[in-house]
């Protein structure tokens, strides 16, 4: 692939193996996307509006949503992001264990991009690697 799109990752996800296990799967497809680990909601708003003390991240950014977190989770987070002016527009994919078609509808009513099961992502997240790569050479991203 010639020169594609850098776009930075920020994995929104209380669960340490799970997110690991992601950063892996960029690594090993030898993907070269730039990640920021947020533990809930409430750290990942403070990164994307640039009120955290030690984290950052630039545009343009994907944004990969764990459901279910302590402190603030990701139904509330995606209503935090849609009401404000300049994150709004964020382009965030659903990545969690709940395969419920409740969480489902909720989640696409708050604009996701998408919807991933875990456990339907392939071994060792091979399948989500394939779709941001894909994802990010296709699509272009707001600034």
């Amino acid at each position: 692939m010639n020169n594609p799109v850098k776009v930075n990752i920020l994995i929104v996800d209380d669960d340490d193996v799970a997110a690991e296990s992601v950063v892996r799967s960029l690594r090993k497809h030898a993907m070269d996307f730039p990640v920021t680990l947020a533990r809930d909601g409430i750290e990942a708003l403070e990164i994307l509006r640039a009120n955290h003390s030690e984290l950052t991240i630039e545009k343009p950014y994907i944004v990969l949503l764990d459901l279910n977190m302590p402190r603030m989770d990701g139904f509330e987070f995606l209503q935090e992001v849609r009401q404000d002016n300049v994150l709004q527009d964020s382009i965030i994919f659903v990545l969690t264990t709940s395969d419920a078609d409740s969480d489902k509808s909720r989640a696409y009513h708050e604009n996701i991009a998408g919807y991933m099961v875990k456990s339907a992502v392939g071994p060792q997240f091979s399948k989500l690697a394939s779709l941001l790569d894909n994802y990010r050479n296709t699509i272009t991203f707001p600034l």
